[in-house]
């Protein structure tokens, strides 16, 4: 079976293990409870919150969420740009050293509009989109950080969260 010495040092592990986590746990806690002090300050108004989110060959722009509401309550959408191009309105692939489209990935936005009602079939995402139209767009913060979640990693090939509603 199993010395004395190895089911101590393997129970010693495991309570270093499940220490560690708990320490990971409340560190991601602070920093959700700063993110949610610093989205509770947001002055109220008629404009949403906007974080570009880019995945190649996809049409929509990113996620919506009105001033002082949490990401969770974020809406992924696809602008209509008839009276305003999205800031990164540019060519897909660069043209010399210039910035190409997408290149603003995880920037945030102060935007100003309104959804129309209709929603967008996306092909290359497969999904139905909220459309909004754009009026106006001012970037708030180009290194935000996370989005929903600390823990979360962004590929460039998938969403970070499922988007139900959004399904065909």
């Amino acid at each position: 079976m199993f010395s004395a010495r190895t089911v101590s040092f393997a129970a010693t592990a495991l309570i270093a293990l499940l220490l560690s986590s708990c320490a990971t746990d409340h560190r991601y806690d602070k920093l959700i409870a700063a993110r949610r002090l610093a989205i509770q300050a947001e002055p109220p108004g008629d404009y949403y919150i906007g974080r570009r989110f880019y995945i190649e060959h996809t049409q929509f722009w990113g996620y919506l969420r009105r001033p002082g509401q949490s990401w969770d309550t974020a809406k992924l959408v696809i602008f209509n740009e008839d009276r305003q191009h999205a800031p990164d309105r540019l060519q897909e692939v660069p043209d010399g050293l210039g910035n190409a489209h997408g290149y603003d990935h995880n920037q945030e936005y102060r935007i100003w509009g309104s959804y129309t009602g209709r929603r967008i079939y996306d092909p290359n995402s497969n999904l139905f989109l909220l459309e909004f139209k754009l009026e106006r767009a001012e970037l708030r913060n180009p290194s935000p950080g996370w989005l929903f979640t600390p823990k979360e990693r962004f590929n460039g090939n998938q969403l970070l969260r499922n988007e139900p509603d959004a399904l065909p």
